[in-house]
């Protein structure tokens, strides 16, 4: 079955004409990778494509075949990525006194880079490149190129130089006035995760240059083509080669460089061990969007059980879960319950299926990993599988990656919040794996202690058109960016607002122009006090 799918995704939208309209900036064809012809990604330095002296080959996910060959950059080949940072100022390629028409060049290359992304073969290019790396449905794969086509859309002409918009102060007397400006970093680092292989780096990228930051991007190896291509596109269109640098490679060596090129600032999006260890070998110096373990409240009001059991299974299980904002627990009301949810749940999973990549490759977790981790949340007394908890069946994914069936594990709210199941409760599996619970009027105060106790912050959910209730979940909680009313969900792209988590000084965020202020830049303040100098002036001494 999953043969098939592989060679449907790769003969879908034949490249014909457009592929000559795509040929000057195009890295690969993604109709084209295969075992016998795999693509083949570059490193990028000081505005100059090269390769290291090794290479690696990355398996297919859908077949096991090598079809992507990879810079295996060594440590003893990353001093011009040092020195390529080392030599950025502190005060950046441009701010709003330097340069400043850098600003209205970035404007016109994000106008042109959207006008690209609207042709419908360059479209299907990013589409097609990403179901290549990070198999998930085509409207999954199209949603994300759309989102980021419309973000250059948002953020083209004048609002490069809007978002980096400075504010006065009157002063003290005449002549003098205080200026607030936004203000760059100079060398920053940019490491972003496998799952939106074109979203995160694109976004993030075009809110580290529009800024005045020169970043060093990488992508984890697995999807790190597709950013490749996005960026081989904004040259394209005339971003300046020597403007961003770009670094395949085993993270270890990535890490390496940022130690030693002292990077002003790093974006840092994926796991939270990671993340961590960023914060101690940078010295604090970064923005993090890790780990989200992401929870939805159904209140006690119910409306239209067929549509939320539709909404709780995209969450939960679009691009096989394996979004940081993927409903990882579910807290179902007792009404909801009464209504038949949790079957309709069951219903909606069973309709997922290999050949349409509804469900598909988990890149992160083994198919052992998974099932191992449902076992264990089996041994919790009351605790059962829903739906689910089996393996994939019919398909050739190979073992370094996951396939288990969308699976839902019941476990009894009392015992979620005993000390001995907490953490085992509250793990995120980066994959089809969710936990449902039920509570009542009364233990409501019992679902806000266990919002209380998580540790990652980034999603959320409050179902229900009851505004006592939802004012008394949202009041109580801390999640970044946290959906409220019965159309609520834990997932959405960051097209028309703020994307990220709270609750830690060091959360990152992306999508709008309050994300790029705070990650990319920083506030300097300017006093400028030009006199005259006051009449009768003498010196004292105080």
């Amino acid at each position: 079955m999953l043969a098939t799918t592989s060679r449907r995704l790769c003969s879908l939208h034949p490249f014909g004409q457009s592929q000559r309209l795509l040929s000057s900036w195009a890295s690969v064809d993604p109709s084209a990778l295969t075992g016998s012809n795999p693509g083949q990604a570059y490193n990028l330095v000081n505005g100059e494509w090269g390769l290291p002296a090794e290479s690696k080959t990355i398996p297919d996910p859908l077949n096991g075949e090598p079809f992507i060959k990879l810079p295996d950059t060594q440590l003893d080949e990353i001093d011009p990525f040092v020195q390529s940072l080392r030599a950025v100022p502190k005060s950046g390629l441009h701010n709003p006194l330097k340069n400043s028409e850098r600003y209205n060049m970035y404007g016109a290359v994000i106008a042109k880079a959207a006008e690209e992304m609207r042709k419908p073969q360059v479209e299907d290019y990013f589409t097609k490149l990403v179901q290549r790396v990070a198999p998930k449905h085509d409207a999954q794969a199209r949603a994300e190129v759309v989102v980021t086509r419309r973000f250059l859309e948002n953020f083209s002409g004048d609002q490069v130089r809007f978002t980096a918009r400075s504010f006065g102060v009157a002063g003290d007397h005449a002549g003098q006035m205080s200026t607030g400006m936004r203000w760059p970093y100079g060398p920053v680092g940019l490491i972003t995760p496998f799952n939106f292989p074109l979203e995160i780096p694109a976004l993030q990228l075009i809110g580290a240059v529009i800024m005045g930051n020169k970043p060093l991007v990488h992508v984890d190896h697995r999807v790190s083509i597709v950013a490749e291509a996005f960026l081989r596109m904004l040259h394209h269109v005339g971003m300046p080669t020597t403007d961003a640098d770009y670094v395949h490679g085993h993270g270890s060596v990535v890490n390496e460089i940022l130690v030693r090129a002292r990077p002003r600032s790093t974006l840092f999006t994926g796991s939270q061990r990671v993340a961590e260890k960023l914060c101690a070998d940078l010295h604090g110096k970064v923005f993090l969007e890790d780990a989200g373990f992401d929870w939805k409240v159904l209140g006690p009001d119910v409306s239209d059980p067929d549509y939320i059991a539709w909404v709780c299974d995209q969450d939960a299980y679009a691009c096989s879960g394996q979004k940081c904002s993927a409903q990882s627990i579910l807290f179902q009301h007792s009404n909801w319950v009464k209504a038949g949810l949790e079957e309709k749940l069951a219903q909606r999973a069973a309709l997922r299926k290999l050949d349409d990549l509804s469900i598909g490759p988990v890149l992160t977790w083994t198919t052992d990993a998974m099932l191992a981790h449902v076992d264990k949340l089996l041994k919790i007394p009351g605790a059962r599988v829903a739906f689910g908890g089996k393996p994939l069946e019919g398909h050739s994914i190979p073992d370094v990656y996951g396939a288990i069936q969308p699976t839902a594990v019941f476990v009894p709210l009392e015992q979620i919040l005993k000390e001995e199941n907490f953490a085992l409760v509250t793990t995120e599996v980066f994959g089809p794996v969710q936990v449902l619970t039920e509570y009542s009027d009364e233990q409501l105060q019992l679902v806000l202690e266990a919002l209380e106790k998580l540790e990652a912050h980034l999603t959320a959910a409050v179902v229900s058109n009851d505004p006592v209730f939802t004012q008394k979940v949202l009041a109580n909680t801390v999640n970044g960016t946290t959906y409220a009313g019965i159309r609520a969900r834990t997932t959405g792209a960051p097209q028309n607002h703020w994307f990220g988590p709270a609750g830690d000084p060091r959360a990152a965020g992306i999508g709008t122009p309050e994300a790029i202020r705070l990650v990319w830049s920083c506030h300097r303040e300017i006093i400028t006090d030009v006199g005259p100098i006051p009449e009768g002036f003498q010196a004292t001494t105080s």
